[in-house]
């Protein structure tokens, strides 16, 4: 799995300097992991912006401005809360794209409707079609997370691609 993520991690690099973009992350669950894999790539200095971790509710009022409401009626681990941070990380900086994630990465902190292993990713940018799922990972805390940043990167791989018609 780490290979996938470095892999990710440097084709992310590769699709957005071919366009000129530069990246930001709003990350809860995965606490900066994402940010943390593409800076592990040399030279992403030239596409990466900036990276949120917003852990709580209030960093994602404070920094990414997700509205109470949202957080009050979806809750953080939510897509309507994920596209708030993705919207939210590209009005806070200069970003072209940004990649938003929360999500129950356990051990506790499951319900029935949202067990463990659930996480909400979003992906937005300047004339990029946004959009958001939600996912269902399997394994213990650190594989939840791994898993959740792979298919991050990957999100940002294919929005991209499909702007501009190319994989």
């Amino acid at each position: 799995m780490e290979e996938d993520i470095e892999r990710l991690a440097r084709r992310v690099g590769i699709v957005l300097s071919g366009q000129g973009y530069r990246l930001a992350t709003a990350e809860s669950c995965t606490g900066g992991g994402i940010a943390a894999a593409v800076t592990s790539v040399p030279g992403s200095s030239n596409w990466f912006e900036r990276g949120f971790v917003t852990y709580s509710n209030a960093a994602k009022r404070e920094l990414l401005g997700v509205r109470e409401a949202t957080l009050v009626a979806h809750g953080a681990v939510s897509e309507a809360t994920v596209r708030e941070m993705a919207a939210g990380a590209l009005g806070h900086g200069a970003a072209q794209v940004a990649v938003a994630v929360s999500g129950i990465a356990g051990p506790g902190g499951g319900s029935a409707e949202k067990p463990i292993g659930t996480v909400c990713l979003a992906w937005d940018g300047a004339g990029l079609l946004a959009r958001s799922e939600t996912r269902y990972f399997h394994g213990d805390r650190a594989a939840v997370r791994r898993q959740a940043v792979a298919a991050a990167l990957a999100g940002v791989i294919e929005i991209v691609g499909q702007r501009h018609g190319k994989r």
